[in-house]
This record gives structure tokens, C-alpha cells and sequence, in this order.
């Protein structure tokens, strides 16, 4: 169950470890599904080994539950490490309520690295159910150890089954991603259409659980509907992130510095606002950058704080309380344009940036505002 979202909450969950160098957190949501496990698998449990205490078959259910974690915690990290061999960095792993999440900062170049990134996964699992399943064959039945192999080769076969499904978010989604991109050799349209096919995956488990549990003579069966709903509303809510998501890229090639930039004037920190602002609008200027008596930039005025300032107190504020100081990450290079200008802006949060050629001359400034209406609508 992996997607690449690369920005989540700073602090996930409780963090376990870093196995390959790799963070791994739990959310307090899984304590919800362990328990959701727990109860339902004790009958299993119990009649696999009968004359067994309530209270053991109760803990070799959440040993399963455990296993199954476990289990998808190898799962990602297969994805993880596939991801680094080709250079892609890996912030984490989350593992939450249905399962868990690599967070890969980047995407793969290619459409064949990110079909095995995608598979790696599954093919890690069903090894692993395949090596469980030949062991539980030589282990006597009706014993808790027999019970433990069981459940390790099953949960693994339901992890590396489920997730080859053929739709986003789902690492069957992403490998039908990679194959519609090499076909088609557009990145976006390969989203949309393994999106649109985890939608349709969502609809088709609801649906075809609820119609087993209607058919004559069957008990309708609740936890298995429940279930159903569960997964399909995770798969759902993934398939229309990667749908926004393949919206965004579509605007990239749009996203250019030197089309979005505002022409600046340059002004020295003591001018009063009024006056400033009364420069700007004869020059047919956008924004206003803060310069030493040398000419040299040293500081960027906040077009919110502009906004914020009243007009009658604009004659006796100055820019310079008005600006923010250039600090080198807010200095950008003119010629940026689609995710690298993104990027750029993600690693410093701004308001405004300073748009420089590569002589060093100012191009000009870019207000983030212009950028978010690149994307607005989608």
C-alpha cells in the first residue's frame, strides 16, 4: 500500500528505527486496526488449536496482526531501497491504519525504474509467503508454531496480492503507470489512467461484497463489509490525490520564473512607504526590492505587509520594517521553470524571491501568489 508524498506531518507517530538508515514511524492508528485484527482473527486462532486458553488464542491473534505489519514494514522497505539504488531520496516510512507509506521525494526517471520500484515490493512479499507457506507444510499442525508460520505466509500473501492490483494507489498502479507512460511516453497520462482504474477498483470491491452477502441463502457478512469499505475509501481517496496530483504536472510546463516575474524598482531602506509605492506605480513596477546606498540588494519588501499597512500611516513607515532580508536561499536564478522552481521554493518558504541572471543583474522579483494562481482550479 505505498504512494510517494513527499510532505507529511513532522511528527508521524512513534519512531521504531532506521533500518537501512531509512526512519520508520507507527502511527497511533494502528493500534486501532491491531485490536480490529486481533478480535476478529481469534476464532481462527482458536479453532486452529483447540484446547488452547482463551487468552493465549487472543495473543497469538495479535502476534498476527503483528506479522502483518511486520510484513508490510519489508514491503516498503523493498520500495525504499529499490528507490535508493537509483538515486531517489527516501524520507520515511509510515506505517497507519491500512497499511504503510514510503515517502520517496522524487520521482523515477524512467518508466522502467518506476515499474521496479513499484514491484519490488509485492515480489518481496509473495517470496516471503512463498518460503512461509513451504515451511508451515513441514511444521505439525495444531501447534502455536505451525499457527505463527501460517500467519506469516498469509498475511505476506495478502499484502503482495492486494497491493498488485491494478490501480493507484497501489503498486499495481504504479507499474500500470509505467506502462502506459512507455506506451504513450507521457508521465501524466499514465497517472490519470491508473487513477481512474483505482477508482474503478474501489467502486468494484464495495459493489462485489455486497453483492456476495446478498446472494440467496448467505448471511450478510458485516466485518467483511466493513472491510470493503475500508479499503476501497483508502484506494479511492489515493486514485484522487494522483488524479490532482497529474492535474498539477499538466501546468508545469507553464511554470516559468521569467514569465511569472514582477518588475521591481529598487529602493533604499529609509523611503517611506507612500513614496515608494508612488515610484513603483509610475514605473509600472509590481514590487519593490530594498538596496544599500551602492545599489547592491539587501532585503525584499512583503507585499503582505504593504497590504496590512494603513493608508494613513504610509507616509511615516519605511520599507526597510517592511522587508525581508535577501538571505542567499531566497535568491533565485531567473532561467528556473517547472519542478525545479518548485523545489527551490519548497526548500525556502517566501513570500517574494529575488530573480537573478547568472551574471548576477536583477531580473526582477517572484511573488508566490502568481505561482499559486498558476494552479488555481485544479
Amino acid at each position: 500500500m505505498s504512494t510517494q508524498t513527499p510532505q507529511r506531518p513532522a511528527s508521524p507517530g512513534l519512531r521504531m528505527g532506521r533500518p537501512f538508515g531509512i526512519p520508520v514511524y507507527v502511527s497511533p492508528t494502528w493500534l486501532i486496526v491491531a485490536a480490529f485484527i486481533t478480535y476478529t482473527f481469534q476464532p481462527v486462532v482458536a479453532n486452529s488449536l483447540p484446547g488452547r486458553g482463551t487468552l493465549t488464542t487472543y495473543l497469538v491473534a495479535f502476534v498476527f496482526a503483528v506479522f502483518l505489519y511486520v510484513s508490510v514494514l519489508l514491503h516498503e522497505l523493498a520500495h525504499c531501497v529499490m528507490a535508493r539504488y537509483f538515486g531517489l531520496p527516501v524520507r520515511r516510512i509510515t506505517l497507519y491504519l491500512l497499511g504503510g507509506v514510503s515517502e520517496i521525494e522524487r520521482e523515477p526517471e524512467t518508466p522502467a525504474r518506476e515499474f521496479l520500484v513499484a514491484f519490488v515490493g509485492p515480489l518481496l512479499s509473495l517470496g516471503l509467503a512463498g518460503i512461509g507457506f513451504a515451511a508451515s507444510m513441514v511444521i505439525p499442525e495444531q501447534t502455536i508454531l505451525h499457527v505463527l508460520v501460517w500467519q506469516l505466509w498469509f498475511s505476506n500473501a495478502i499484502v503482495g496480492v492486494f497491493n498488485l492490483l491494478p490501480g493507484l494507489p497501489l503498486d499495481g498502479g504504479r507499474m500500470l503507470r509505467a506502462g502506459v507512460w512507455k506506451l504513450t511516453r507521457n508521465p501524466i497520462t499514465g497517472t490519470a489512467a491508473a487513477a481512474w482504474f483505482g477508482r474503478g477498483l474501489a467502486v468494484a470491491l464495495v459493489v462485489g461484497t455486497l453483492g456476495l452477502s446478498l446472494l440467496p441463502g448467505q448471511e450478510p457478512d458485516w466485518g467483511s463489509l466493513l472491510w470493503s469499505v475500508l479499503l476501497a475509501s483508502f484506494i479511492w481517496v489515493g486514485a484522487s490525490q494522483s488524479l490532482q496530483v497529474a492535474k498539477v504536472r499538466a501546468r508545469m510546463p507553464q511554470l516559468q520564473a521569467r514569465t511569472l516575474a514582477r518588475r521591481a524598482i529598487p529602493v533604499t531602506p529609509e523611503v517611506p512607504l507612500a513614496e515608494a509605492m508612488r515610484r513603483a506605480r509610475e514605473a509600472q513596477a509590481g514590487a519593490m526590492v530594498v538596496v544599500d546606498h551602492d545599489g547592491h540588494p539587501t532585503a525584499i519588501v512583503n507585499e503582505a505587509a504593504v497590504a496590512a499597512t494603513p493608508e494613513h500611516r504610509r507616509p511615516w513607515v519605511t520599507v526597510g520594517s517592511l522587508s525581508r532580508t535577501l538571505e542567499p536561499s531566497l535568491v533565485l536564478p531567473a532561467d528556473l521553470a517547472g519542478e525545479s522552481l518548485i523545489d527551490a521554493m519548497r526548500e525556502a518558504p517566501s513570500g517574494e524571491y529575488l530573480l537573478v541572471e547568472r551574471g548576477g543583474d536583477v531580473y526582477g522579483v517572484l511573488v508566490t501568489a502568481d505561482v499559486n494562481r498558476v494552479f488555481s482550479g485544479v
